[in-house]
């Protein structure tokens, strides 16, 4: 289950919400809808996305561009007050059946939602954090792979262009060109060349984003890794994000008959859609206040 350091006893969070959201409880009797009839009532674009069942549900969720919106840098992403309130009361709510999946380093994820702390996937699930707080590296089946000829080349690449940002990892190295975008070409070129030099790393291309990461590491097999574990195991799997990134996450949930839901613009194969990161939160702040199903619905 989510902890947060330091925090007081969380009671107060479900009125931290309501006055987060206060346009969500007006004229609403919660007590005379069912689960969908109370998610629908809030706005024609969250109706098609699944319920949560409090004992049945398991909820991955990407960070930037799913829970927040995403920020010319990095570092300069803006985490809404009441995100952290939101996530601690949907962990107690799942039982623990909570965890981030992200491409952030698990420490910039610890920072921007202290104090609390989550079971997660960082670095696309070369490292994880276990619901009982341990954490986990993927393993290889030879040497890690070396991160020197991307690093070397991707630091070149920044340094003769002002608009490029290089992130280096644990386990990846990424370039970021959100902020000179007329570089795409340029950068994927320039990183294509340093993985097919580098044994044991793929090329992944997100949003203004492209990452050298190890082959075999994905969204996806780090929510099959989660889904093996208490207190996500013999749950129902969903999974919400935004980018490319996220697509292996959504291939895998849907597979093992669980949903995806796609957070705004783009293709996708997510069968759920949701516009923006603002709305996402509408949901899930919808799904703590909502009664639980009854044994014949639809959640998930």
């Amino acid at each position: 289950m989510g902890q947060t350091r330091g925090s007081a006893d969380p009671g107060g969070l479900r009125g931290a919400l309501v006055a987060a959201f206060p346009y969500k409880w007006h004229g609403v009797g919660r007590s005379r809808l069912n689960k969908m009839q109370f998610l629908s009532s809030l706005s024609p674009a969250l109706h098609p996305l699944p319920c949560l069942d409090p004992q049945h549900s398991a909820l991955f969720l990407d960070f930037d561009g799913t829970l927040t919106e995403i920020a010319p840098r990095p570092e300069a992403v803006q985490v809404p007050r009441e995100l952290v309130a939101l996530l601690e009361l949907l962990s107690r709510r799942l039982e623990g059946a909570l965890a981030l999946v992200s491409g952030r380093r698990l420490a910039d994820l610890d920072e921007f939602l202290a104090p609390l702390v989550l079971p997660a996937a960082a670095e696309h699930g070369a490292e994880r954090r276990l619901a009982n707080g341990l954490s986990h590296s993927v393993r290889h089946a030879g040497p890690r792979p070396a991160l020197t000829d991307v690093t070397r080349m991707a630091q070149g690449l920044a340094r003769q262009h002002a608009g490029l940002r290089v992130e280096r990892k644990s386990a990846s190295v990424a370039l970021h060109y959100r902020q000179a975008p007329e570089l795409e070409a340029l950068c994927l070129a320039v990183l294509l060349e340093a993985v097919r030099r580098s044994p044991g790393l793929e090329l992944l291309q997100g949003k203004c984003v492209l990452e050298a990461k190890p082959t075999g590491v994905d969204k996806g097999l780090a929510i099959a890794a989660f889904m093996a574990e208490p207190p996500f195991a013999g749950r129902h799997p969903l999974f919400a994000g935004d980018d490319s990134t996220d697509e292996a996450g959504f291939a895998w949930v849907q597979s093992a008959g669980g949903e995806g839901v796609k957070v705004g613009p783009g293709p996708s194969i997510a069968r759920h859609r949701c516009p923006d990161p603002l709305a996402l939160r509408e949901w899930l702040a919808a799904s703590v206040a909502a009664p639980a199903p009854a044994a014949q619905g639809t959640a998930v």
